[in-house]
């Protein structure tokens, strides 16, 4: 390997092929195989490329067990999602917003349909507002839906930055534990705030969120209905796991405009006092989080404050930027 012996190459393998003389060479714009004289060495090129290819499949073991001892020591950095996740809810609440807003707009509105038969024309009435305020609550049970799954992923990240989480092993883990234990080890569930946003959400998120992926039954698990006297009662089914008991009664019911007000407060009351600055990086770096540098504490002292953090952020960026464009 002759390592990094022009700028834009990070490395470059010299090969005999034949008796001829290439390179294969990581640069700027990709990987590619060089020659003395490319018009006339293409064949030779894809033959090469062609071996390069067959060998990667049968070093899958060792790309294997070097990945593994890459988690093991913790040098891998994990991708950071939290801007387009959180853009995702962001679209979903603001498209409830409107449709909300449109059927508040014209709810005494009635609209004739007429409609052509046989015989001549019929008229239907029906009020808009019902379709908008329907099309609201599927925007904002998306929202919902989508604010939970910006939290999985960012919660892993804040564990990270704060020390909770600093192994390869130990994010591995995390990321798959259930919600509620994501939770409470990137937040302090002993401030009282934090414990009663969170004995919400967590409402939020069996009547709503779970409704929607566990089948619909209803925001309470409604899933049967006996036939009494007084006419269909609905059975609920616990949301305890393994437990098959029914009942008749259950808690409040949650609406998708409440819920996402509690949704807000949550975000603004996450950032806020000692996480602020791990904002700035979850949400407005774009950066991978490195546990090389949880390892080392770097990032728990970059959360002393936000001035830490962004320049932190200032020199990663640096770094990053030089390394993508091969500036040696």
């Amino acid at each position: 390997n002759l390592g990094k012996y022009f700028e834009k190459v990070a490395w470059s393998v010299p090969i005999d092929f034949n008796g001829e003389l290439f390179c294969v060479e990581h640069q700027k714009f990709g990987l590619g195989v060089c020659a003395q004289d490319p018009t006339s060495k293409e064949k030779e090129a894809r033959q090469i490329v062609a071996l390069i290819r067959r060998g990667v499949k049968v070093a899958e073991p060792f790309f294997g067990w070097l990945a593994d001892r890459a988690v093991r020591e913790s040098k891998l950095n994990v991708v950071n999602r939290g801007q387009q996740l959180f853009a995702r809810f962001e679209y979903f609440l603001n498209a409830h917003r409107a449709l909300a807003s449109e059927a508040a707009e014209c709810a005494d509105k009635w609209h004739v349909q007429i409609t052509k038969i046989l015989a001549g024309t019929r008229s239907s009435y029906f009020m808009p507002a019902t379709e908008l305020e329907c099309h609201a609550r599927w925007m904002g049970l998306a929202a919902i839906d989508a604010f939970f799954s910006w939290t999985e992923h960012t919660f892993i990240h804040i564990a990270i930055l704060t020390g909770k989480a600093t192994t390869g092993l130990e994010v591995a883990e995390l990321a798959d534990t259930e919600w509620q234990t994501k939770f409470k080890r990137a937040l302090n569930v002993q401030n009282t705030k934090t414990k009663s946003l969170f004995d919400k959400l967590l409402v939020i998120r069996r009547q709503l969120r779970n409704f929607m992926a566990h089948g619909a039954f209803g925001k309470q698990r409604e899933a049967f209905r006996f036939h009494s006297g007084a006419g269909a009662v609905p059975v609920l089914l616990p949301h305890e796991r393994m437990k098959h008991h029914l009942s008749l009664s259950g808690g409040s019911e949650v609406s998708e405009a409440g819920a996402l007000d509690v949704i807000e407060e949550f975000i603004r009351h996450l950032w806020s006092g000692d996480l602020e600055p791990a904002e700035l990086y979850i949400q407005k770096s774009n950066l991978p989080l490195i546990l090389t540098m949880a390892t080392d504490g770097s990032y728990q002292r970059a959360m002393r404050s936000v001035r830490d953090m962004d320049d932190c952020i200032l020199r990663l960026h640096y770094q990053f930027d030089r390394a993508a464009n091969m500036d040696w």
